[in-house]
């Protein structure tokens, strides 16, 4: 495990050294922006450092409202709602959306927040193997006569890799099912304006797409939020125990989520900036030699049949002066995972020293 002394970008300070970081979710650099830190400073002189209430009693304040709709606005949707953190998102939408769906079909490697956001009362649960939309279709068809909820990752955490939504919504709308897209990887990252993996894939919300998402990655600051129709979002606040039983957002978080939406809006060549030096990474590091995935997403796994070589290279960068974490992380996978997560802002210098060293590792170690 990595102790920080410091904040993070793209250097942190662990121990009492400074490292190159090429961990953690901070896609866009705004986790320690100036701008967004300068703003939840002012927003604790003004409101203190916590609401000490849910939403749903005395803990909305006027900066909550601002965000829902600066949120609603980003997404190009009637309405917003925020909530403590985006693990919840999965398990909110699943229990609003309950009486309109009767059976759940899953990705293999889904994130741990979509397994746990499975009602207890759906005795129909079925995986299908990881983005295999072949596999998905045989069970759906299998189990004609229900009405499927469909959800997986946009983009998988470990992998980078993006879901098929297009294809899976086809399949989606033939059996009259819902889709619901745990974005928490793509949310600012990508689609034309960054709305996420349906916007990626051009898709036409017909009303049965939803999205879980998350403002503690690319936005980064803290807290989940859903957004989608007003009927929905009212909904939520209605009827969603743990929307209305969890402590609001504290004020400096909810100033910071929309200092970065400013941001994100002022300056929209970021996120193709940063998925632009991800493909040159990711070409560069398949050059190498090394298994990655091949997608534009700024996660670039290293992937090893042995823990020992997959553990190895992680010291060995650790050793140099960079921080590339080994993943031991609760989803199910089949490789040893190196994971490297590109920020927008990264230096030429640092993505240059990364392909050196993996260079030099992979000619004493090889890539396997």
């Amino acid at each position: 495990m990595t102790i920080l002394n410091s904040g993070i970008g793209n250097y942190v300070i662990s121990d009492n050294r400074e490292y190159s970081y090429f961990g953690g979710n901070n896609y866009l650099g705004l986790a320690n922006h100036p701008a967004v830190k300068e703003s939840s400073i002012q927003a604790i002189k003004k409101y203190g450092v916590n609401f000490s209430a849910s939403r749903r009693t005395t803990g909305t304040a006027d900066i909550h409202l601002e965000l829902e709709k600066e949120l609603a606005l980003f997404k190009g949707k009637e309405d917003a709602i925020v909530f403590a953190s985006g693990y919840q998102g999965n398990s909110i939408l699943l229990d609003i959306l309950r009486s309109r769906y009767s059976a759940v079909f899953i990705d293999q490697q889904a994130h741990p927040s979509i397994i746990a956001s499975i009602p207890r009362d759906i005795p129909n649960v079925h995986y299908y193997e990881h983005c295999n939309t072949s596999h998905l279709e045989k069970l759906l068809d299998e189990h004609r006569g229900l009405v499927p909820l469909v959800i997986t990752d946009g983009v998988f955490a470990l992998t980078g890799e993006i879901a098929p939504l297009d294809k899976i919504y086809i399949l989606v709308n033939k059996h009259h099912g819902l889709l619901v897209a745990d974005d928490a990887h793509s949310t600012g990252i990508l689609g034309k304006t960054g709305k996420g993996t349906p916007e990626h894939f051009n898709l036409t919300d017909s009303g049965n797409i939803f999205q879980s998402e998350t403002m503690s990655k690319a936005l980064g600051s803290y807290g989940g939020f859903i957004a989608g129709t007003k009927e929905l979002i009212d909904s939520i606040r209605e009827k969603s125990s743990i929307y209305q039983a969890c402590t609001a957002l504290p004020p400096h978080i909810v100033a910071a989520s929309l200092s970065s939406l400013k941001i994100i809006r002022e300056n929209p060549e970021l996120s193709g900036h940063l998925l632009e030096r991800s493909v040159a990474l990711r070409k560069e590091i398949s050059g190498l030699g090394y298994k990655t995935t091949q997608f534009i997403t700024p996660i670039i796994p290293l992937m090893f049949s042995a823990l020992a070589k997959a553990k190895d290279l992680s010291l060995f960068l650790e050793d140099n002066g960079i921080i590339v974490p080994f993943m031991n992380y609760p989803v199910k996978q089949i490789k040893y995972i190196l994971r490297i997560s590109v920020s927008a802002s990264h230096t030429s210098g640092q993505l240059q020293l990364l392909l050196e060293l993996l260079n030099k590792w992979k000619n004493k170690n090889g890539t396997d």
